[in-house]
């Protein structure tokens, strides 16, 4: 540990308690009448009225991020948020995919071939002796068509988890010390 830190430096620590000095970052509202310095460096940046109190940055369970604009990325400002612990994918963000199914035709059988049905009362006007129909086969290979759809698509619409992997330790910032010159 620094053996006077700036006022507003933020340390990590890998215990459970912010030293004498300093506050967690953990997104709560101060006194700005007892922190005056302080509140002269982060403002309103992060949260408070400005009149009677100011907030501390909250890095429980956040990353901390340069800010500006690097090449090919967007602005960030001092204390903004952004991300989210899960995400819930819509349908359409998904890939579009298909499945192999492999069925076999159905055959369905058509009876005894050789026998006619001639049912009473019903003549044919005139016989040409000629056959109208080919012979039928014994069964019939019929493909199948089909289509699979589950009742939600086969999606689950359920949050996923888009943490990166992480350690837990406590960022703590100093409440006194050396006032930060500027260059």
């Amino acid at each position: 540990m620094p053996i006077s830190p700036f006022v507003a430096e933020i340390m990590i620590f890998p215990f459970n308690f912010a030293p004498v000095g300093f506050a967690l970052c953990a997104g709560q509202l101060i006194p700005l009448s007892q922190n005056t310095a302080l509140f002269s460096l982060l403002g309103t940046n992060y949260g408070g009225d400005g009149k009677s109190n100011f907030g501390l940055p909250d890095l429980q369970g956040r990353v901390p991020i340069g800010v500006g604009q690097g090449p090919g990325l967007t602005q960030r400002d001092i204390g903004e948020k952004a991300g989210v612990e899960t995400v819930t994918l819509a349908l359409t963000e998904l890939p579009s995919h298909t499945h192999l199914v492999t069925q076999t035709p159905l055959a369905i059988p058509m009876g005894d071939v050789n026998n006619t049905y001639n049912p009473v009362g019903n003549y044919l006007g005139t016989t040409t002796g000629t056959q109208l129909y080919g012979s039928v086969p014994d069964t019939v290979n019929i493909p199948l068509k089909s289509t699979i759809q589950a009742a939600n698509g086969g999606y689950p619409n359920l949050p996923l988890n888009n943490m990166q992997p992480y350690l837990a330790l406590n960022f703590v910032i100093a409440l006194q010390g050396v006032f930060p010159p500027r260059t």
